[in-house]
């Protein structure tokens, strides 16, 4: 909230915020607080994202995130197959299928967008899993649909190996076709990964931004030609605000033949681009 602050003395104003990744619902009254502050100084805001896991989908969260006027929700499934979910350990920490539908259906017409975040081609994932989580998204009420590809980083690639086996990029676009032609009866692609259901919804990505603005441990902008980074260390970003700083601590100017091919790769994955 020091941080938010800080931009607004420095004249930054919004026009949408979107609260993630990971679970902000965790501390709700926390939550509340910080979108408070963000409406009170950024009064034209038009559009507020939470990102949330299911076990945190009960009646007062719900409230809260109603009153502090969010339209969109985008609940962490990844997958709703029990087994792959214990796996990923994430079965008793927030629940199994049947759980997490009777989570989502309490989310249900409250938000302007109700979305899902789902994970395909994970090592033990079979394509008859895969349809199994797509007739569910199908009967769901979630009417957007978040489908990232498994993504992970060299050191976390070896340890997930260990635990839950190789990745196979062979078979991506067989898996991704599959997830086109099921979505399609239903769903709009709006990206190359998010899928909508009827006209109300809002896309968590920004692919038609000329800038953003990222505030946060982690977090990261894009102003004028220029990518900043914030440290991922928490009480480096701790110490910075303490200071009085951001949490800015890496930047890289692009050269014009960068920031067209930054442009370009952003516009094609939004699904759309004007040829001037």
């Amino acid at each position: 909230r020091r941080e938010i602050r800080r931009y607004h003395g420095e004249g930054y104003v919004f026009n949408g915020v979107y609260v993630g990744g990971g679970t902000p619902t965790v501390l709700p009254g926390e939550l509340a607080e910080t979108l408070e502050l963000i409406r009170e100084l950024n009064p034209g805001l038009a559009e507020v994202s939470v990102e949330t896991n299911p076990k945190d989908l009960r009646e007062e969260v719900l409230r809260m995130l109603e009153g502090a006027g969010v339209d969109r929700l985008s609940v962490g499934v990844q997958t709703f197959d029990d087994g792959l979910l214990r796996q990923m350990v994430r079965l008793e920490k927030y629940g199994c299928r049947a759980e997490i539908l009777d989570h989502m259906a309490a989310a249900a017409g409250r938000f302007k967008t109700l979305n899902v975040d789902m994970i395909w081609n994970l090592p033990q994932q079979t394509a008859t899993m895969l349809e199994a989580d797509l007739d569910t998204l199908l009967q769901s009420p979630a009417n957007q649909v978040s489908m990232y590809p498994l993504m992970t980083s060299p050191s976390q690639a070896r340890r997930m190996a260990r635990t839950l086996g190789k990745r196979h990029k062979v078979r991506m676009g067989d898996y991704y076709d599959r997830i086109l032609s099921r979505l399609g009866s239903s769903f709009v692609a709006t990206s190359a990964w998010c899928f909508t259901r009827g006209s109300r919804s809002i896309d968590e990505y920004i692919v038609g931004a000329a800038n953003y603005v990222g505030l946060g441990s982690g977090a990261f902008s894009y102003v004028d030609g220029v990518l900043y980074a914030t440290t991922f260390s928490l009480q480096a970003y701790v110490e910075l605000i303490d200071r009085g700083l951001t949490g800015v601590t890496g930047e890289r100017r692009m050269g014009v033949r960068e920031r067209m091919r930054y442009d370009l790769l952003v516009r094609l994955f939004g699904l759309r681009m004007e040829k001037d």
